[in-house]
């Protein structure tokens, strides 16, 4: 949900795809992971449906963003606010910069554009008045809770279909899988030396 778009969790083309012959490790034209067994197909399909969400939820979160008039990356800037706060972690100004990969100026611009539309504030509460942290404001609760709450209901139907232990499972899947991802992103972002 940033302006680069997050890569999905693996390729989903191949030099195979274009080519007439067979990869010879044993993976399908459908993509880089091999096929060929039980194991290697659970995996390959768990991959596909990680990239669909991927997909699915950066439409959704375009689909907010343009709405409401606001760039991919307010989006991703009011998450992450929304998220530290509900942690108890206001976020500054610089640490939202540093936690988006952009530099402080671009990181004002997307504080302006969320302050002047009522998505968040900036508040100089603490005992270091000097800090400033960003906070997420009423009126963007409302919205959001008008534009996400059907999908709120709609992945409570979906989780009310598993278990306590099988969500537990399913919560450390997509955590290790986020953490991956974000160590990935991590390397990619360090400077080549």
């Amino acid at each position: 949900m940033s302006e680069q778009t997050a890569p999905p969790a693996g390729p989903s083309e191949t030099p195979s795809e274009t080519s007439s012959e067979a990869p010879s490790d044993g993976a399908s034209a459908r993509g880089f992971r091999p096929r060929g067994t039980p194991r290697a197909r659970a995996e390959a399909e768990v991959v596909d449906e990680l990239q669909r969400l991927t997909v699915e939820s950066e439409r959704v979160a375009h689909a907010f963003a343009g709405r409401h008039g606001l760039h991919p990356t307010d989006l991703q800037a009011l998450l992450e606010v929304m998220r530290s706060e509900v942690a108890g972690r206001p976020l500054t100004a610089g640490e939202l910069a540093a936690s988006l990969g952009i530099t402080t100026g671009a990181v004002t611009g997307v504080v302006d554009r969320l302050e002047r539309h009522g998505h968040l504030r900036r508040d100089r509460g603490g005992s270091d008045r000097r800090k400033v942290f960003l906070r997420y404001a009423e009126p963007g609760m409302a919205v959001a809770r008008d534009f996400f709450g059907p999908l709120g209901r709609r992945s409570d139907e979906v989780m009310r279909g598993y278990g306590d232990d099988e969500l537990v499972l399913v919560r450390r899947f997509l955590a290790q899988m986020a953490d991956a991802l974000a160590a990935h992103h991590d390397e990619l972002r360090a400077p080549r030396g």
